[in-house]
């Protein structure tokens, strides 16, 4: 590529916008207390969401919604449940020619004190708060449902040993009231709902601390360690999830047919009564108060200002609106990768670099122009950069640098075109043909978990599995043989890791800091400014190994996953310090 390809342009930052932007300051919490009004309703917080083809039953997938944040497993009196006025769903969108939703799950959950006379939350073989729920499915976009699991049962929280073991208490182990809260629906579904350990881990102090993560002055510390959520655990088989038409047996591993959205939210009725007789009722319409697709949209991406706003809409009526588009083209996180505005005073992100002069033309800092200067050009001919292809939904505009590779990844998943294949086979040019490497684009939606469910699933016990999903494929995939020796479409360890779905075990903060920090960019050949086209034998330079071997300091989770349904460990009993 010739430079004069490509004119640079910034855009200069005014003062106003600079104290805004550190106002607005870093937030990598997953969706844990992640926008202002949702912060004071936990029962219908979204925390996290995984969708994976399920190791042990590869013909099925499994989706995992968590809500309530933060939960100390010694909570009592008042332990966490589920809201029984709260209406919780997981849906999923399967057909990329029209918008909305094709499958909803909704969980509706009931209450009941068996023994008003105590305050013990279990006695004597008795629950207060003992939860049930009922799970309703729609295979028409939520016109209509039909229950598939009448009077579910919630396990109850792990309080300890007298009231859950004994004889004073329930009598029975928690392993066995935990495998008592598996139930099969009459549909073919598998279901769990109920405490589980949280499976996200983070250093939330040194996150929440300007960026120091990892932390500058100490050791890291998983914030989450220790603590529970509530999940809703389904596991589906594919052909549920097929759209209409789709093969029973795909075409390859990146068949289209097979891509699927996946989000999950909670719902309130509008009106909230407070009696006299210490009750209340509920009224109106249901309003969608809290939603999550990709993890740490809300928090990493969106500003403050439009937290509530964005956990109101939907994934479509995001889409539709233009609104967010800026803070994906041109992300906070990469003010502070960038030593002409903030990097400097971030130096846990001093690995983080993004490209300036990748192939000695291209910018993709903040305000810079990206592969916009290529516009129009015969060379995106038949590429997905191409009007002709794909719209302008990725080259909407100068000043938008991020519009190929971080909007994509949030807003429409990645396509099986060039330039989105790997830089293997492509001889030092990006825009060639490579390595076939992911497709789960699904272009009619916004912000929603993307899984080709072709990709098999990596054994957990094969020793490539990591925990840098899409990153750790893309190295094998550039560096390692047999994979760096063909273009062949072929499995490459970790491809059904995150963002093609989400893993339980995949380091979701790590693989977003080093996406804004440029690695998608470099894989499909768009290497940092230090390779020097013509002159560096190799585009494995400094700067990328910089970028790939950056980590938080908390790499994995406080506590092991289960080999089978539902995965998540156990939830943490509020007399123990470790499980």
């Amino acid at each position: 590529m010739k430079e004069n390809l490509f004119s640079s342009f910034r855009v200069k930052i005014t003062v106003i916008c600079v104290l805004s932007f550190l106002y607005q300051g870093l937030v990598l919490a997953s969706s844990h207390r992640e926008a202002p009004l949702i912060a004071n309703d936990p029962l219908a917080d979204n925390t996290d969401l995984y969708a994976f083809r399920s190791p042990d039953n590869p013909n099925t997938i499994t989706i995992i919604a968590n809500y309530i944040p933060a939960q100390l497993p010694f909570g009592g009196p008042n332990y966490y449940s589920f809201g029984k006025d709260v209406r919780y769903e997981i849906h999923i969108d399967n057909d990329a020619s029209k918008p909305g939703d094709e499958i909803v799950y909704r969980f509706t959950f009931y209450t009941l004190n068996e023994d008003p006379t105590t305050f013990f939350n279990i006695r004597l073989g008795k629950q207060n708060l003992k939860v049930s729920y009922n799970l309703e499915r729609s295979m028409n976009g939520g016109i209509s449902f039909e229950t598939i699991v009448n009077g579910g049962i919630v396990p109850p929280p792990n309080i300890g040993p007298r009231s859950i073991d004994s004889n004073l208490g329930l009598g029975k182990s928690y392993g066995q009231l935990f495998s008592e809260g598996i139930f099969q629906a009459t549909t073919g579904e598998k279901v769990f709902a109920g405490p589980v350990d949280d499976p996200f881990y983070v250093d939330l102090g040194g996150i929440f601390d300007l960026g120091n993560s990892p932390r500058q002055d100490g050791p890291p510390r998983d914030g989450l360690s220790g603590t529970n959520v509530h999940s809703l655990v389904l596991q589906i088989p594919i052909n549920t999830l097929l759209k209409a038409g789709a093969p029973s047996v795909p075409a390859n591993i990146l068949d289209s047919d097979y891509v699927i959205g996946v989000w999950a939210s909670a719902s309130r009725k509008a009106v909230s009564t407070l009696k006299k007789d210490g009750g209340n009722e509920t009224g109106g319409d249901w309003v969608q108060v809290s939603r999550i697709g990709m993890p740490l949209t809300n928090e990493a991406v969106i500003p403050i200002g439009y937290k509530d706003l964005w956990n109101r809409m939907t994934p479509y009526q995001e889409f539709a609106d233009t609104l967010f588009d800026a803070f994906f083209y041109n992300p906070e996180l990469a003010l502070y990768m960038d030593d002409d505005l903030f990097g400097g005073a971030v130096p846990s992100f001093a690995p983080l670099r993004i490209q300036k002069k990748s192939l000695g033309a291209f910018d993709f800092t903040n305000g810079a122009d990206g592969l916009f200067g290529l516009k129009g050009n015969p060379a995106l001919a038949g590429t997905a950069l191409d009007d002709a292809v794909f719209g302008t939904l990725l080259l909407p505009g100068p000043g938008k640098p991020r519009s190929v590779d971080l909007w994509p990844a949030f807003h429409t998943g990645v396509p099986n075109v060039i330039p989105y294949q790997l830089a293997t086979g492509k001889n030092g040019n990006p825009l060639a043909a490579g390595k076939p490497f992911v497709n789960n684009f699904l272009p009619n939606g916004g912000d929603m978990l993307r899984l080709n469910m072709a990709v098999p699933p990596t054994p957990r016990n094969d020793p490539n599995f990591s925990s840098l999903g899409l990153i750790q494929a893309a190295v094998l995939g550039l560096t390692a043989a047999p994979y760096n020796t063909n273009t062949n479409i072929e499995f490459i360890p970790n491809m059904d890791g995150f963002p093609n779905g989400r893993r339980l075990e995949d380091d979701v903060t790590t693989i977003e800091l080093q996406a804004v920090g440029g690695a998608v960019l470099a894989a499909v050949g768009l290497w940092y400014d230090d390779y020097l086209p013509g002159t560096s034998s190799s585009p494995v330079t400094q700067d990328l190994l910089d970028v790939i071997t950056f980590r938080t300091g908390v790499n994995g989770n406080d506590a092991k996953f289960n080999a089978s349904f539902p995965y998540l460990a156990m939830p943490w009993r509020g007399t123990m310090a470790s499980k």
